[in-house]
């Protein structure tokens, strides 16, 4: 087995529903992916915690990454590089932990605010993130800095 470049795709209708509190981390990885990923027929992500459709598109577009906005979902123009932000999880786990994710491969610094929110579903995660973090070994000409907190 061996892995190869993420490539961008399109979700079918038929998949959201058991893919539905995945889209979060899966619009991130469509951002450091090449070519274009589409998510529509998502329009339950707009009742969620938070409406996961704005929140995921706020945070992209303040990393850098080319993202469209649609009523039922988003088309993320991947490839381009993300940079460290601010961002807002908006109290959404979900959110917070796609976007340390994304902080793990954007250049510079990455702060998430309103970060308590992670405990609910995931209470270790910041200790996985920072293990994970610490164990990449590719050469890397930026700093990777993935900064959690309340």
């Amino acid at each position: 087995m061996h892995g190869d470049e993420l490539r961008g795709t399109t979700l079918l209708p038929e998949e959201i529903p058991n893919l539905i509190d995945e889209i979060p981390v899966i619009a991130v990885a469509a951002a450091l992916a090449e070519g274009t990923t589409i998510i529509r027929n998502a329009r339950e992500l707009r009742v969620k915690e938070t409406d996961r459709i704005s929140t995921v598109v706020e945070n992209l577009r303040r990393m850098g990454a080319e993202v469209t906005e649609f009523e039922d979902g988003l088309e993320i123009q991947g490839g381009k590089p993300l940079i460290g932000a601010e961002l807002d999880s908006f109290g959404d786990h979900r959110i917070a932990m796609a976007f340390a994710i994304a902080g793990l491969f954007a250049s510079g610094e990455t702060v998430i605010k309103n970060t308590d929110c992670v405990n609910t579903s995931y209470p270790g995660f910041a200790r996985h993130l920072d293990a994970i973090r610490h164990e990449r070994t590719e050469p890397s000409d930026f700093e990777m800095k993935t900064i959690v907190h309340a």
